[in-house]
């Protein structure tokens, strides 16, 4: 009778097998379609494989449904086959396992190290049903294979302990700093997963053989369960359009004695494996007797509340950059504040925009904000403008970040950059999609939502990187956020809103408003807000200008009275009426709301420095009228 996994791997080194994705794609199979389905279209393949990696020398077979749950096959239309395609994954596995191997069900990561607007309840959910579905086929257990965080991995884990008593292991795709990336040391992570039940923890993916030998060598003592060790052959280098991995299978073998000698249980390989590198090392753990497992008790971490609170107590002494000036929330508490929006250039000569900045300055504004590539139309880099503008006239800069431009990468590479260059005043924006823009064929990333990319950036304030790295200094960034009142349903855009605040949200900017009953709707919607809200209204040029924002500008909707009395208007006489116009809303918006938001037209920076002005000296006029009653 075959030995009980748990017991197998007490006293051996078990093989496990190599990749099934990136194999079956130098096997000439493209990408971007599921390899999951082919458990029900093409089973001789998946067994095929299987078989060879079983012929190599492998003891412990993956079932192939790393993403064979209802989140990820949705986006194949296949979310309502995920029972007969983790049910045939486990068939066709068993039947190229034979009688001595074992299978696991393989679980991959829904979030896969992104910042989802998926909820706990339905992470459990997906895992649920994907996990049943492995457990009714009677696996010899489950592996957790490619989690990034903690917290994912703990949902996966507590399902499994309702379901069935069945050995679980535990795999994290970490660098060689050894965190999590919601911020957990990985002998926290690993202290966690133990006391909630699971048999093996272990690493695999993300990197080759040397990075999780790294990882492996931060653990300070031996743990009191087995580990796993899934390394990519190497770090992939893309050439002629072909991911390239160098790590060849003599290496890889060396890697599995040293492996083995740090208390791995259970070797296999990830991505870009092929049944030659576990060959190797089914060939040098061949007579290979590990030392007994330590017998130690538990790492020595306390409760898992207590680890939860000094995980956060650990960043509270990392020092802040501070800030020379008062922030604009607290500076739109006391008074009127107005901050200006002036678009860089197009091309490189910025001039004009210079001198807008100072005129700006001069009138009063309390700060100047700047797009990023508004409308998807390529301009110059606000960063670089940002800095310019508040070395040579001392307005502080207010910079919009897009989700659309840049990855998790980028955008944190784009933070770092302004926290080094001072520049703490941001508003996150989601970003008009490339197509619409003046290069179509650009991609829009979209990595984060709107509201990943607040929070994620209120994590840097706290010292804590993207992945969940540490990091030696905290950001102090004030984050706002946009609002569109402009809707058919204010209330729900209102509740779209909350959504940014429950973020990290420091302020709201609204899209240009050009209804004084909409601005004391937006009162009456929002008096329940308590962080500030700066209403926009941005001077019409034209009466054509006022046609188009008003027919083809999302986000922007003008009121009856506004497109008559722009009608037909041009030249200095149709930008005459538009700051009339802009007037009148300003003194709407003042008796309502601190927060003035003046939006630049076509660089006439001449309109908006008057309405900054008016607005400063309307204001001075209504404390000086209090300070004598």
């Amino acid at each position: 009778m075959k030995q009980d996994l748990r017991s197998k791997w007490k006293n051996e080194v078990l093989v496990g097998d190599g990749a099934m994705g990136t194999y079956l794609y130098t096997l000439g199979f493209p990408v971007g379609i599921s390899f999951e389905e082919f458990n029900l279209i093409r089973p001789d393949v998946i067994r095929d494989v299987h078989r060879r990696y079983v012929e190599a020398g492998a003891q412990v077979i993956e079932t192939n449904t790393f993403s064979a749950n209802y989140y990820k096959l949705s986006k194949f239309g296949l979310e309502h086959k995920v029972e007969d395609i983790n049910r045939e994954g486990v068939r066709i596995a068993r039947q190229a396992a034979g009688s001595d191997g074992y299978v696991l069900g393989t679980v991959g990561s829904i979030q896969g190290g992104k910042r989802m607007n998926i909820s706990s309840r339905e992470l459990k959910m997906y895992f649920e049903e994907q996990i049943g579905a492995l457990l009714s086929e009677g696996v010899d257990g489950i592996l957790f294979e490619t989690f990034f965080d903690l917290e994912e991995m703990r949902i996966g884990l507590n399902v499994v302990r309702n379901l069935q008593d069945v050995p679980v292991i535990c795999q994290f795709a970490v660098d060689d700093i050894g965190r999590t990336i919601d911020g957990y040391a990985i002998e926290e992570a690993f202290a966690i997963l133990i006391q909630e039940g699971a048999d093996v923890v272990g690493f695999n993916c993300h990197s080759g053989p040397k990075g999780i030998h790294s990882v492996m060598d931060r653990l300070h003592g031996p743990l009191q369960v087995p580990m796993s060790v899934y390394p990519n052959a190497g770090l992939a280098d893309y050439v002629d359009g072909e991911y390239i991995y160098g790590a060849t299978p003599k290496y890889f073998g060396e890697s599995a004695l040293s492996f083995a000698d740090m208390g791995s249980r259970l070797i296999g390989g990830c991505c870009g494996t092929t049944p030659e590198h576990i060959a190797a090392v089914a060939s040098a753990l061949r007579g290979y007797v590990p030392v007994p497992l330590a017998e130690v008790s538990p790492l020595s971490y306390d409760p898992v509340d207590k680890l939860v609170h000094e995980h956060k107590e650990e960043k509270q002494d990392i020092p802040k950059r501070h800030r020379s000036f008062p922030s604009i929330v607290d500076l739109v508490k006391e008074r009127h504040t107005v901050i200006v929006e002036l678009d860089p250039p197009r091309d490189l000569d910025i001039t004009k925009f210079m001198k807008g900045a100072a005129a700006l300055k001069e009138a009063g504004a309390d700060a100047l904000t700047l797009a990023d590539n508004s409308l998807a139309v390529t301009r110059m880099s606000n960063m670089a403008l940002g800095h310019l503008v508040h070395s040579k006239t001392g307005l502080r800069p207010l910079i919009h970040i897009a989700c659309r431009d840049r990855n998790l990468i980028g955008t944190q590479s784009h933070m770092m950059g302004f926290d080094a260059l001072g520049i703490d005043h941001v508003l996150a924006v989601t970003g008009d999609p490339a197509r619409f823009g003046d290069l179509p064929g650009a991609s829009s990333v979209y990595d984060m939502t709107s509201f990943e990319i607040i929070r994620m950036i209120k994590q840097l304030n706290e010292g804590i990187a993207f992945s969940g790295k540490p990091l030696k200094q905290k950001a102090s960034f004030v984050v706002g956020a946009a609002f569109n009142p402009n809707v058919k349903y204010l209330d729900k855009a209102v509740q779209r809103l909350e959504k940014k605040i429950a973020s990290g949200a420091d302020y709201i900017m609204t899209q240009p408003v050009y209804d004084k009953n909409l601005i004391k709707e937006i009162r009456r919607a929002t008096a329940h807000i308590t962080i500030p809200i700066f209403i926009g209204i941005m001077p019409l040029a034209s009466g054509k200008n006022a046609e188009y924002l008003h027919n083809e500008v999302p986000g922007i909707q003008l009121s009856e009275e506004v497109l008559t009395r722009m009608q037909g208007l041009q030249g200095e006489e149709g930008r005459k009426e538009g700051v009339e116009i802009a007037r009148e809303l300003v003194d709407a918006a003042m008796e309502h709301f601190n927060g003035i938001y003046l939006m630049t037209p076509f660089m006439f920076y001449e309109m908006t420095a008057t309405l900054t002005k008016y607005a400063m000296e309307k204001s001075k006029e209504q404390k000086a009228h209090l300070f004598h009653l």
